[in-house]
């Protein structure tokens, strides 16, 4: 039976270090808004993203560093979500890839890059810039890098979501720090979600993984009924636990996928549940349907519904 261990963090995979601090995007001293997660070897990468139409500029350049399927490192503020900002936002999510990699000595196309926080107004680029050296330093893989990288990609939050599965596949861990607050449906919408594994598997197969977990777990919760434009899930497997490499559907990769969806589960119902405003969490399951997607047409248009909402809320049907 998969167990979700609570005292996993993003830092307990082999091979994978964190740090957050405050580098002036937000106003308060207390709060930290930079993130860095990074993986001693390059690792198999991939990533799920938002289906809004309007797409942060973060989400533009991750997904072009990571046509090459590998990666080394995520940055990550918050406080600004550097979207709706035209050519100088993607400049900057740019920017904020080549500061990182050359501050760790790394390609810059092994950095991704993820925002969270108001649109529409332009990134300080200057405070990250100024932020970089001592985000680097404090890299950990001891259980405070990992929290205070939690921390820094807290918005509307009231508690940081971080926690782990460890499976028996030549000992690896899979270990998740996840990001959310409102604007939870459809599909992901407002939330970030990093994964780290030191599984070996072939980045097709890590993919699929990923997308079907996914579809079953973030994409199956909602707040407030809009979308928004930064939202992303994504996973680094650098292969440090030795494991004979995945490269088929077989035992490994269906545990491997149950462990995942299992921890992607319940990550999703901490983030309903911390949503903006929420004071309670409801799930809707629908029995004897036709098809997988009747039924979750039919649940979402329960959950999604205003009226029901107010109801639970209000605890008055």
């Amino acid at each position: 039976m998969i167990k979700i261990d609570e005292n996993l963090t993003v830092t307990s995979p082999v091979g994978f270090k964190a740090s957050g601090i405050h580098c002036g995007l937000k106003k308060s001293l207390l709060k930290k808004d930079l993130a860095l997660i990074y993986s001693d070897v390059v690792a198999t990468s991939c990533g799920v993203y938002t289906k809004n139409k309007v797409k942060g500029a973060p989400l533009t350049i991750t997904k072009q560093h990571l046509i090459n399927k590998k990666a080394q490192a995520i940055i990550i503020n918050s406080g600004n979500a550097n979207t709706c900002n035209g050519d100088d936002g993607l400049s900057k999510a740019k920017k904020m890839t080549h500061l990182c990699a050359k501050a760790l000595s790394i390609k810059n196309d092994d950095v991704l890059v993820a925002s969270t926080g108001v649109i529409g107004v332009p990134l300080n680029i200057d405070a990250i810039k100024n932020g970089i050296p001592q985000l680097v330093g404090n890299l950990s893989s001891d259980i405070e890098g990992a929290k205070n990288a939690s921390m820094a990609i807290m918005t509307t939050d009231t508690v940081e979501k971080q926690a782990g599965i460890q499976l028996n596949i030549g000992g690896k861990k899979v270990t998740l720090a996840a990001k959310g607050s409102g604007m939870i449906q459809p599909n992901m919408a407002t939330m970030l979600s990093f994964i780290t594994t030191d599984i070996s598997i072939s980045p097709s197969l890590l993919k699929e993984a990923l997308k079907e977990s996914v579809n079953i777990s973030y994409n199956r919760i909602s707040v407030d009924c809009d979308s928004s434009t930064n939202d992303m899930v994504l996973i680094m497997a650098n292969g440090l636990a030795s494991n004979e490499t995945i490269t088929e559907k077989n035992d490994d990769y269906n545990l491997f996928l149950e462990a995942l969806t299992t921890f992607n589960i319940y990550i999703s119902k901490k983030i309903a549940k911390d949503g903006e405003g929420a004071t309670k969490l409801i799930e809707c399951t629908v029995k004897n349907a036709n098809s997988i997607e009747e039924a979750e047409a039919l649940s979402k248009s329960v959950i999604t519904s205003s009226l029901v909402k107010a109801a639970i809320f209000g605890s008055d049907a």
